[in-house]
C-alpha cells in the first residue's frame, strides 16, 4: 500500500508503516528527524500522487480548544485560524481513498469552517503509553482505532506532571515539536490495524 503521512517531520508513523511492509512516505515543510522516505514540501503539492491511505497531522496551534482564548487577545490569530481550518478541510476532502486526520479537540470557530465532526477520540494510554492527551481522529473509509494495550490504571498511579507530561513541559524553542510527536503505541496501532 502507498501511504502518505502528511505534516509529519518526526517519521514515527511513517516508520511504523514501513515495518509492516508498506511504501510509506512522510511529508512536511521541515526535514525529517528519522532518515527515510521523506518529502520536504507543502503536502498540498503531492496529494494527487495515487496514495492509498493518508494519515495527516495538520498544525493545530490556531484550531485547538485549549488556545481559543488567544483569538480574543491577539486579533491577528483569526486569519491564521481561518487558514489552518481551510488547510485541514482540504486534507479531509482530498480524493485519497482512505484518510485519517489527527488533531486535538477543536474550538467552535474551527468547527464552523471544517463542518465535520471527528469520528473518535483516543488517548495514548489506550495503546501502551502511560500518558493522557485526548486526540481526535477524523476517519474516511477506515474503522475506528481499537485499543491495543490499556495502561490507564498504571498511568493514574503516576503524578499528574508525568501522566500529563506534555502539558507541563517548560517553555522552550522545541516545545511545540515535542508536543506534536505521535506516540509510538498509536503509530503502531495505526499501521497494524489500517495497514
Amino acid at each position: 500500500m502507498k501511504v502518505l503521512i502528511a505534516c509529519e517531520y518526526s517519521g514515527i508513523v511513517r516508520e511504523a508503516f514501513k515495518v509492516k511492509g508498506h511504501n510509506s512516505w512522510s511529508c512536511d515543510i521541515l526535514p525529517t528527524d528519522i532518515p527515510g522516505q521523506h518529502i520536504q514540501d507543502n503536502v498540498l503539492n503531492i496529494l494527487d500522487q495515487n496514495w492509498d491511505l493518508m494519515i495527516a497531522h495538520p498544525p493545530c496551534t490556531y484550531l485547538c480548544n485549549s488556545g481559543v482564548s488567544w483569538l480574543h487577545k491577539q486579533p491577528e490569530r483569526w486569519q491564521l485560524m481561518e487558514e489552518g481550518s481551510l488547510f485541514f478541510k482540504i486534507l479531509l476532502e482530498s480524493t485519497i481513498p482512505k484518510i485519517c486526520i489527527e488533531n486535538p479537540i477543536q474550538h467552535k470557530y474551527a468547527k464552523e469552517i471544517i463542518q465535520q465532526k471527528y469520528s473518535q477520540i483516543i488517548q495514548p494510554w489506550m495503546f501502551g503509553d502511560a500518558e493522557s492527551k485526548a486526540t481526535c481522529l477524523w476517519l474516511k473509509n477506515l474503522s475506528p482505532l481499537v485499543e491495543t494495550n490499556n495502561v490507564k490504571d498504571k498511568m493514574l498511579e503516576l503524578p499528574i506532571n508525568q501522566r500529563q507530561r506534555l502539558h507541563y513541559l517548560p517553555p522552550s524553542k522545541d516545545r511545540w515539536k515535542i508536543r506534536s510527536r505521535t506516540f509510538e503505541g498509536i503509530a503502531n496501532a495505526m499501521a497494524g490495524q489500517w495497514g
